[in-house]
């Protein structure tokens, strides 16, 4: 009765451990449908028009105004989001 308990508790075990490998590789799978290695930017209220004024007010306080407003816009027309604070938030 002991052998075949832990033959039970074996084959469960190997059972569960195939179960979880194959649905692990099946959302692998899916998450590379859906992104295709591609970078994807969510686009907030701005617009590109309004690109230039967001940042004339962001870059208004700091004394490198020329380099925060290039920044500025580059990160604006890619996301359409004025980042936060007057210097380069990469993470943001």
């Amino acid at each position: 009765m002991g052998r075949s308990l832990c033959a039970l508790l074996l084959l469960s075990l190997l059972l569960s451990a195939a179960f979880f490998v194959a649905s692990a590789k099946d959302l692998s799978g899916r998450e590379s449908l859906v992104n295709d290695g591609k970078k994807h930017h969510r686009h907030s209220g701005f617009s590109q028009a309004e690109c230039p004024g967001a940042c004339d007010f962001r870059c208004s306080k700091t004394q490198y105004r020329k380099p925060c407003m290039f920044f500025c816009q580059k990160c604006c027309f890619k996301c359409r989001c004025v980042p936060p604070g007057t210097y380069a938030h990469k993470e943001a």
